[in-house]
C-alpha cells in the first residue's frame, strides 16, 4: 500500500489536531451552559474566531471570559450581549480592530488587550461606565489614534500603554483622577505634560525606555517617594541634573524637581527647545508588528 505524501500526512494530522481542539472548546461551553458556570477559560485553544465558540452570545450570566494565547483577529459587535461580563482577557491574539459596542459593556471592570495588533481604538471607547483596569501593552497605538473621549474613563485605576508608539501623552491625562498605576514604558516619549501632576492618587509610574530629558515640575505634586510607590525612569536621555539625582535614587529626583533650582533649569531648557526626540526605534522588531506572535 502506497504511503501518503509527507505534506498530505502532516495536513491530515493538523486537521485532526484542530478538530480535537475545537471539540474541547465546544465541550467547555456546553458544560458551562449546563451548569450555569460564570467563568470561562479558553486559553491557548487555537481559536481563530468567535465563531469557533458556538452558543457564547447566549451565555448572559458569564462574568469572566479568558481567551489569551489564541489567534483571534477581530471582536464582533455581539460582544455587547455579555451584559454581566466583568473581566475580559484577550491577551496575545491577532486583533486588529475592536467594535464600538465593546464600550457599552455595563459591568466590565478589567479589559486586557495586550500583545495584539491594534493601530487604533474605536470611536466612543471612553464610554465604559465601570472600567478600572485597561491593558493595551504591546500594540501599535499612539496619541493620534486615541478616540476623542478616551480620557473620560474616570473610573480607571490602572492604565498600561507599554511598548506602543507614543511620542507625547495628551494633556487630558489629567482627567483620570482615580489613576493609581500608569505605564508608558518603552515608547518614544520626548516629554510629559504638566497635567500629569494632577494625578494625585498615582502610586506606580513606569516611564523607562523612552527619550525623556526633563520632567515637568508639576510632577512634584504627586507623592511618589513613599515605600509603597514604584517609579521606573531608567533608560531615558535625562539632562545631567536629573541623571545625577537618579544615580542616587528615584526619591532624590522627585525631591529635586520640587525645588526652585529645578524649576529654573526646566524653564530655561524648555524655552531653548531641549526636548529633541532621539533616534526612532526599529518598529518592525516589535512583537505587535510580527505576523505571528503566538
Amino acid at each position: 500500500m502506497e504511503k501518503p505524501a509527507n505534506n498530505a500526512y502532516q495536513t491530515s494530522c493538523t486537521d485532526i489536531f484542530d478538530f480535537n481542539k475545537m471539540s474541547k472548546v465546544r465541550k467547555v461551553l456546553e458544560d458551562a451552559k449546563e451548569h450555569n458556570v460564570t467563568e470561562i477559560d479558553l486559553v491557548d485553544k487555537g481559536i481563530a474566531s468567535f465563531e469557533d465558540m458556538p452558543g457564547l452570545w447566549s451565555m448572559y450570566n458569564v462574568t469572566r471570559l479568558t481567551l489569551s494565547h489564541n489567534k483571534i483577529k477581530s471582536v464582533p459587535p455581539s460582544i455587547a450581549n455579555l451584559v454581566n461580563l466583568e473581566v475580559l482577557t484577550l491577551f496575545n491574539n491577532h486583533i486588529e480592530e475592536l467594535p464600538t459596542s465593546i464600550s457599552s459593556l455595563p459591568k466590565l471592570k478589567i479589559l486586557n488587550l495586550g500583545m495584539n495588533r491594534l493601530n487604533s481604538l474605536p470611536r466612543g471607547f471612553g464610554a465604559f461606565p465601570q472600567l478600572e483596569v485597561l491593558d493595551l501593552t504591546y500594540n501599535n497605538l499612539n496619541e493620534k489614534t486615541l478616540p476623542g473621549n478616551f480620557f473620560m474613563l474616570e473610573t480607571l485605576r490602572a492604565l498600561y500603554f507599554g511598548d506602543n508608539d507614543f511620542e507625547r501623552i495628551p494633556a487630558e491625562i489629567g482627567n483620570l483622577k482615580n489613576l493609581q498605576i500608569l505605564c508608558f514604558r518603552e515608547n518614544d516619549l520626548i516629554s510629559l505634560p504638566k497635567e500629569i501632576g494632577q494625578l494625585t492618587r498615582l502610586r506606580e509610574l513606569h516611564i523607562q525606555g523612552n527619550g525623556l530629558s526633563l520632567l515637568p515640575p508639576e510632577m512634584g505634586n504627586i507623592d511618589l517617594i513613599s515605600q509603597r510607590c514604584v517609579v521606573r525612569m531608567d533608560n531615558n536621555e535625562w539632562l545631567p541634573p536629573i541623571a545625577d539625582q537618579l544615580a542616587i535614587g528615584v526619591s532624590h529626583v522627585i525631591e529635586f524637581i520640587r525645588t526652585d533650582t529645578y524649576k529654573f533649569i526646566y524653564d530655561r531648557n524648555a524655552q531653548q527647545g531641549n526636548l529633541a526626540p532621539r533616534k526612532p526605534k526599529d518598529k518592525f522588531k516589535k512583537i505587535s508588528c510580527k505576523r505571528d506572535h503566538n
